[in-house]
């Protein structure tokens, strides 16, 4: 028995194999891949801005940081401030008593400090020179291999940079930095007396194109940012204080020269954390080995060390306990980028403006009436 194969008739569609559909693009980027890729572009283009806010006020840093300066010393005078404006004085005479104070007291520290570097910087002058003397024949006659000849080619190598223009244009730029810090000074006087004076209606004219939410919010973070940045600068200022009086009195005592100028060098140390008590205390070791010898040197770095000691374990932790805390890591961090982008100053200011900068991002979303709301 035979089967024929059945065939399709001549009219029967041709039925062609199914495709895959392509993918829209509402479904590429809503895919797991398309949000990974929104996400890395909003990144970038948030860094971008960043970078470009960062760049433009280090271009306009004459102007950028005596506002800073002046934010900052107006929130430490804020209780001042307030104090004389309970007393029934306006905030235009408050503000002027607060900034003549201030200019007398610093005005009458550096008067001191120049009367005592002019008394005393003969003695010193004359003791650094025997301790060059002494450091060039122990390292000529000591167990170290160095003989005269190098020395002396060390000694011609530096007296050549100092009679060369390099020098000299190092020099000219020295007085252009100078310059820059005269107006910046001035600049910040001014600025400061008006913050001083119209702090809070400055703020709360910024805050005024927003909507009643947001106006809260404003206000809250203003509130914030005055009372952590005075904190800290109060509370490091006292620290300061405690410090240099300490060091200042134990190098008056061991007969150490330029002991008023070295005390102040140590309290303006003091607002460079981790690092700048440190290099204030080797910089008046320093000068107590050359004017005075080792000894005494070793006894003004035992001095350092148990002041730093009683600042880190008793003073920091009282006077310092209603001002924000941040890891030391954060405070390297802060340090690192605030001396690359604005030297010893961007130092000084680093870690306040992370301090506050953390509050802020603390109360950013707290609730209006100030309560804490439950966990859900």
């Amino acid at each position: 028995m035979k089967f024929r194969a059945k065939t399709k008739p001549a009219d029967a569609p041709v039925v062609s194999p199914p495709q895959s559909a392509q993918p829209s693009l509402p479904e590429l980027l809503t895919d797991r891949i398309g949000k990974l890729a929104l996400r890395s572009a909003q990144i970038i283009v948030i860094v971008a801005l960043a970078a470009a806010i960062v760049f433009a006020l280090v271009q306009l840093k004459l102007v950028v940081i005596p506002v800073l300066i002046a934010i900052i010393i107006a929130s430490a005078a804020a209780p001042i401030l307030g104090w004389l404006r309970k007393r029934g004085l306006p905030a235009a005479a408050a503000a002027w008593i607060a900034l003549v104070a201030g200019i007398v007291v610093i005005g009458g520290l550096v008067t001191l400090i120049v009367f005592a570097v002019r008394g005393q910087w003969d003695d010193l002058a004359e003791s650094a020179i025997d301790g060059i003397d002494q450091l060039q024949d122990f390292l000529a006659n000591g167990p170290l291999p160095i003989d005269e000849t190098q020395i002396d080619a060390v000694r011609d190598g530096i007296g050549e940079f100092l009679t060369s223009s390099q020098f000299g244009s190092g020099a000219l730029a020295g007085v252009t930095v100078a310059g820059e810090l005269i107006t910046g000074a001035a600049l910040a006087i001014v600025i400061l007396f008006f913050f001083m004076k119209d702090g809070d209606k400055i703020w709360a004219f910024f805050l005024k194109p927003f909507n009643a939410r947001r106006q809260a919010r404003g206000a809250r973070i203003g509130a914030t940012a005055v009372r952590v940045l005075g904190g800290y600068v109060r509370g490091t200022a006292i620290v300061a204080l405690v410090d240099s009086a300490a060091i200042g009195i134990g190098l008056a005592v061991l007969g150490v020269p330029l002991a008023l100028p070295l005390a102040v060098i140590v309290f303006v140390g003091a607002f460079i954390p981790l690092i700048g008590a440190t290099a204030a205390g080797i910089l008046a070791a320093l000068v107590g080995l050359v004017a005075n010898g080792w000894v005494v040197a070793l006894i003004v770095v035992i001095i350092v060390i148990a002041v730093n000691q009683l600042e880190g374990n008793f003073l920091q932790p009282v006077v310092m306990a209603q001002s924000l805390k941040l890891h030391p890591l954060v405070i390297l961090v802060a340090l690192t980028a605030g001396t690359i982008l604005g030297g010893i100053t961007g130092a000084v200011l680093s870690v306040p403006i992370a301090a506050v900068g953390w509050s802020i991002i603390k109360v950013w979303s707290e609730p209006a009436d100030g309560l804490v709301r439950p966990a859900r």
